[in-house]
C-alpha cells in the first residue's frame, strides 16, 4: 500500500473520533456539569514495510475543556453550584468520585443523593444527613449546610491530588486515581446549577470542518484507488 494512503487512513480515523466527540458534546448540552472534550492530535512515526520512516497521524488522547460553565437560577433547596476551584466528592459503587453536577434530593434515609443514587460526602467523607422534618435548608458560601438555622454538615470541596490523573467516566464523573484534595477558593451556591460549558455553534463549526476535512480525505482515497486500478488494467493487457 502506497505510502500517501496509509498517513490518509490514519487521518481519516482520527478525525471520526474528532467527530464523535463533537457528537457527544452536543448529546450533552443540557447535561449539568459537564465539561466539553476535544482529541489530541499528534505525530506517530514509524516504518512501514521495512520502507523508510513515515509520519501517521495519532489521535488517541482526549482533552476535557477546564473552563466553568454558566450558572443557571432554579430555587431548588438541593440544587448546588460551584463558583471557582472545586468538585463535589460522591460515593459510587465504583468508589469515590468528583463532579461539578450538583442536583440533589434527599433518600428515604434523609441522605442527599444525586438522580443517579450516588451520595454526597461531606469534607470528612461521610454522607449528609437531612432531617425529613426540616423546613427551611439553608447552604452558605463556604458549604456550610443548615437546617432551620441549625447546623448538619459542611460539604467539602475537593480537587484530584494529581490534576494529569483525572479520567472521565459515565455521564459527568471523575475518578482521580491519586486521590482527593481540599480545593481552595471555590464557593457554593444555593438555587442554582451549573451548565454545560458547550457553546452549540462552536461545536457544529467544528463538526461543519471536521466534515469537509473527511471528505477531502475520501476523495483522495477513491482516486488514489481509480489510479491503481487503471495501472492493474494497463499492466494486464
Amino acid at each position: 500500500m502506497d505510502n500517501a494512503v496509509y498517513a490518509t487512513l490514519a487521518r481519516q480515523a482520527g478525525l471520526m473520533r474528532e467527530m464523535q466527540a463533537v457528537a457527544h458534546n452536543l448529546a450533552n448540552l443540557a447535561t449539568t456539569g459537564y465539561r466539553r472534550e476535544g482529541l489530541v492530535f499528534a505525530e506517530h512515526v514509524r516504518a512501514v514495510d521495512g520502507g523508510p520512516a513515515l509520519s501517521l497521524a495519532h489521535a488517541n488522547g482526549r482533552w476535557t475543556d477546564a473552563l466553568p460553565g454558566a450558572l443557571t437560577a432554579t430555587g431548588g433547596s438541593f440544587d448546588f453550584a460551584i463558583e471557582g476551584e472545586g468538585f463535589f466528592l460522591v460515593a459510587t459503587p465504583g468508589g469515590e468520585r468528583l463532579t461539578r453536577a450538583g442536583r440533589f434530593m434527599p433518600d428515604a434515609a434523609g441522605e442527599l443523593v444525586s438522580p443517579e443514587g450516588h451520595h454526597l460526602l461531606d469534607e470528612g467523607g461521610g454522607p449528609v444527613f437531612v432531617p425529613p422534618t426540616a423546613r427551611a435548608v439553608t447552604l452558605a458560601a463556604d458549604g456550610t449546610l443548615a437546617a432551620d438555622g441549625a447546623p448538619l454538615a459542611r460539604i467539602g470541596l475537593w480537587n484530584p491530588a494529581d490534576p494529569l490523573r483525572l479520567d472521565r467516566e459515565a455521564g459527568t464523573l471523575r475518578d482521580a486515581p491519586a486521590g482527593v484534595v481540599p480545593a481552595v477558593g471555590g464557593r457554593l451556591h444555593q438555587g442554582f446549577l451549573e451548565e454545560a460549558n458547550v457553546v452549540a455553534v462552536t461545536e457544529v463549526a467544528r463538526m461543519i470542518e471536521i466534515s469537509r476535512a473527511y471528505e477531502l480525505g475520501q476523495g483522495f482515497l477513491a482516486r488514489e484507488d481509480d489510479r491503481a486500478r487503471a495501472v492493474v488494467r494497463t499492466l494486464g493487457r
